[in-house]
């Protein structure tokens, strides 16, 4: 009997809407860039989210490294703590649009969305 391979789970997950929006800023950028995301402290909540493009060549051998059909997401080990589990989602609504971020490990989280307590 064989067992069926189950997927490989990400540490962080993209919805299509947050993948189709980030690529398309990164295309604006004109360079094959990568996404890194991470965690600082500050924010109302304690610890806000970081994300911004990132040059491949500036990864380090520690990095988390997640590959959706060729473009990769990066994040540090220490930010992993917090952040494994994490879903981003963007929305275009008028009210509350942008990029959205669902912790699991998050108790509690600002008004904006964009910093959490742990």
């Amino acid at each position: 009997m064989t067992q069926a391979t189950q997927p490989q789970q990400k540490g962080i997950q993209l919805t299509e809407a947050a993948l189709k929006h980030i690529l398309a800023l990164r295309d604006s950028q004109g360079e094959d860039l990568f996404l890194r995301v991470g965690v600082r402290q500050g924010g109302c909540s304690g610890m806000s989210y970081l994300m911004d493009f990132e040059d491949p060549s500036k990864v380090k051998d520690n990095d988390e490294v997640y590959d959706y059909d060729g473009f990769k997401i990066v994040c540090d080990p220490k930010s992993m703590l917090y952040l494994y589990g994490l879903v981003l989602d963007y929305s275009n609504s008028m009210i509350g649009g942008g990029f959205q971020f669902t912790n699991p490990n998050a108790t509690q989280s600002c008004g904006c969305g964009k910093s959490f307590t742990v």
